[in-house]
């Protein structure tokens, strides 16, 4: 697992930014060796959680990745309500910061069909295998395929085990 991935997911579940990891690093973290050059999160949109999420980001420079001036992070509780989706680059890698996940639903939703798993050295919630296989089917993109291979083929394992 990327060290730097690591380091934000432990940064953001330390000061309690209330979160899911989803997205193609949860593919890496159920066990696929899937290749992925961000972490994307499923989180609270609401102001007080975005504060949070701003104020432990605030020492990795988060930029706006998705605008074209790239835009410094400031984000103010009035402002915070504008929001659907959050892109960002850091000085240690991107963070994708969703608030709806395709075939699951909102952040409540998301947040029920999560389980806590041990990342480095904090527990997070973490998409479910069987709801990240319907995520990754949701989004019909050419390279989920491989990571849905791989989901359904450790889902098959881990049967097996029980």
């Amino acid at each position: 697992m990327s060290d730097d991935f690591t380091n934000i997911l432990e940064m953001l579940a330390e000061a309690k930014v209330d979160f899911v990891l989803v997205g193609g690093f949860a593919a890496v973290v159920h066990g696929c060796n899937y290749v992925t050059q961000d972490i994307d999160i499923c989180c609270d949109f609401s102001p007080a959680n975005l504060m949070i999420l701003q104020k432990t980001l605030s020492d990795l420079q988060p930029v706006h990745r998705m605008t074209p001036k790239r835009q410094k992070l400031k984000l103010t509780e009035r402002t915070c309500v504008d929001f659907k989706n959050l892109y960002f680059d850091t000085k240690i890698g991107q963070l994708d910061c969703l608030s709806l996940i395709e075939g699951i639903g909102d952040f409540e939703q998301v947040k029920k069909v999560s389980r806590i798993i041990k990342v480095g050295k904090v527990k997070i919630h973490v998409l479910s295998l069987d709801a990240l296989i319907r995520a990754k089917k949701a989004m019909n993109r050419p390279r989920d395929i491989q990571a849905i291979m791989q989901l359904e083929a450790i889902k098959k394992l881990n049967k097996a085990k029980d």
